[in-house]
């Protein structure tokens, strides 16, 4: 892990990822984890354009990580889960 995604995974919630292969050092799930993912949306629930960050950020490490190139299922695990609020024009 590098950059701004290792400074904020170091959560005291403990479902951080284990590098470098994105698992969750508590459950063993892909990372970010349901249960992490509950975590963040009630966390950020004030600032999603904040979650999205820095989960991008994650995904950028990620990346840098993992073996496999960046697919849409790699994006779908790191930010795709995010629920969408509807445009106002």
């Amino acid at each position: 892990m590098t950059g701004a995604a290792e400074s904020s995974v170091s959560m005291a919630d403990g479902h951080a990822p284990s590098s470098p292969d994105w698992t969750c050092g508590t459950c063993g799930d892909d990372w970010p984890c349901e249960t992490k993912r509950a975590f963040l949306l009630n966390e950020y629930r004030s600032d999603r354009a904040m979650l999205t960050v820095y989960l991008g950020s994650c995904l950028a490490a990620a990346t840098q990580d993992l073996a496999s190139p960046v697919g849409a299922s790699l994006q779908d695990r790191f930010i795709g889960w995010l629920p969408r609020q509807p445009r106002h024009s």
